[in-house]
């Protein structure tokens, strides 16, 4: 089932608290129930994938001012059939930012989240299930701007308020704070080798 990998990938996500457990819920349900997940043609809603790019310092996220949405988000997009989610949010990050040099900082997803798109034009609201893994910019951090965005900045973590205070933007802060200060940090990329979500 086309669905398997991404099934596999949720089974192991592990939640932060209980809104997070909701939601991993409410998203497992969905994937499960739809088999079209993947589409933009289901109207109700579809999986995303996104990206978390933190510099070299770790002490900076890559963000884009959206230009539909005229808000400050973390690069992604639609799936557009591929269930292979990780390298969605892979290419949207490389597409929105013109960075190659993108190394995951794990196999496993970064966070979760599901958050309303406003109608525009003949496409009614709906739901984005969204994606999202931490990346790590290993190479050159000078970014290009895309049609997608109206601008992107490097925003220091401290001052991530500055730019936006919306609750996903700062549980994926939290999280990375968590991670970059647990016993067991996340390996960096230049000290341990890159992997891909796993395949069943």
């Amino acid at each position: 089932m086309h669905r398997s990998p991404l099934l596999t990938l949720l089974r192991r996500y592990r939640p932060i608290d209980t809104r997070d457990t909701r939601r991993l819920e409410a998203f497992t349900r969905f994937v499960t129930e739809h088999p079209d997940c993947f589409e933009r043609t289901l109207a109700i809603g579809h999986v995303t994938g996104s990206a978390w790019i933190i510099d070299r310092s770790g002490k900076r996220v890559l963000l884009t001012h959206h230009r539909k949405l005229d808000i400050w988000v973390q690069p992604g997009g639609h799936a557009d059939g591929d269930p292979d989610i990780f390298a969605v949010a892979l290419r949207e990050a490389r597409e929105e930012t013109g960075l190659d040099d993108l190394a995951p900082q794990s196999n496993e997803i970064f966070d979760l989240d599901i958050h309303t798109i406003p109608a525009r034009g003949d496409i009614p609201e709906h739901l984005h299930y969204d994606v999202r893994f931490a990346l790590r910019a290993t190479g050159s951090e000078d970014f290009a701007v895309s049609e997608e965005s109206h601008a992107l900045a490097w925003v220091e973590l401290a001052d991530l308020e500055r730019f936006s205070t919306e609750a996903s933007l700062l549980r994926m802060r939290r999280k990375w704070h968590d991670l970059a200060h647990s016993a067991h940090p996340l390996p960096h990329p230049e000290r341990s080798p890159a992997t891909r979500p796993d395949s069943p």
